[in-house]
This record gives C-alpha cells, sequence and structure tokens, in this order.
C-alpha cells in the first residue's frame, strides 16, 4: 500500500511560482510511474502531467507545456511539479498518484491506484 502526501500548495499572483512536492511510502518508489492531476470547482480532474519510474520519459498537458516541470529524486521517495508563470486558471486541487509501473507513463486517472489527499493551488489576477 502507497502513501502519497503532498505540500507546498497556497495563493501565488499571476506570473509567480511554486513547486509542489509529493512524499510517498509504503511500496517501492522507483518501481512506480507518477502523475499530477488538478480538480477546478464543479470540473472533473484533469491530467497535468505524469513521469517514468526511472524519470526518463514526461508527458505533459498542452495547457502547462512550458510552464510546468516535472521530476522526481527516487533516493527521497518525492516527486516534484515546478510551476512557473502561474494563470488564474491553474487554480484547482493538485492530487498526486502513483502506478506501479516499472516502465511508461500513464496519463488517464483510471490509470492510477493511489492518490494523494491534494494541495489546494490558487492563482490570482
Amino acid at each position: 500500500q502507497v502513501q502519497l502526501v503532498e505540500s507546498w500548495g497556497g495563493l501565488v499572483q499571476a506570473g509567480g511560482s511554486l513547486r509542489l512536492s509529493c512524499a510517498a511510502s509504503g511500496g517501492s518508489f522507483s518501481n512506480y510511474a507518477m502523475g499530477w492531476f488538478r480538480q477546478a470547482p464543479g470540473k472533473e480532474r484533469d491530467f497535468v502531467v505524469a513521469i517514468s519510474s526511472s524519470g526518463i520519459t514526461t508527458r505533459y498537458a498542452a495547457s502547462v507545456k512550458g510552464r510546468f516541470t516535472i521530476s522526481r529524486d527516487n533516493a527521497k521517495n518525492t516527486v516534484y511539479l515546478q510551476m512557473n508563470s502561474l494563470k488564474p486558471e491553474d487554480t484547482a486541487e493538485y492530487y498526486c498518484a502513483a502506478v506501479g509501473r516499472p516502465f511508461g507513463i500513464a496519463t488517464l486517472a483510471s490509470d492510477y491506484g493511489y492518490w494523494g489527499q491534494g494541495t489546494q493551488v490558487t492563482v490570482s489576477s
């Protein structure tokens, strides 16, 4: 059983930056593909970015490509999401997710078996 805990959401002005962290425990982190999703009030949970277990392969949603960067430190069992040039439309609850997948990535929420509790990101205009 994998537990995921997101940290470092918050309130930021448009154009600002935040760096989210997701700490994993209870599993072999280096065998898990990881992803970030977000959900705004009244909307579906949307894919943001995914990273393979090794960190070599990443995939971004078009809306965040060039502004967000995912990375992972397998020695620290942590995945990060660096968010730059934030926009008000980035406001959402951000969720970290994990799936046991030694190769490749996953971009569908239904692919993931483990989820964090979420961290709120609010971007003011």
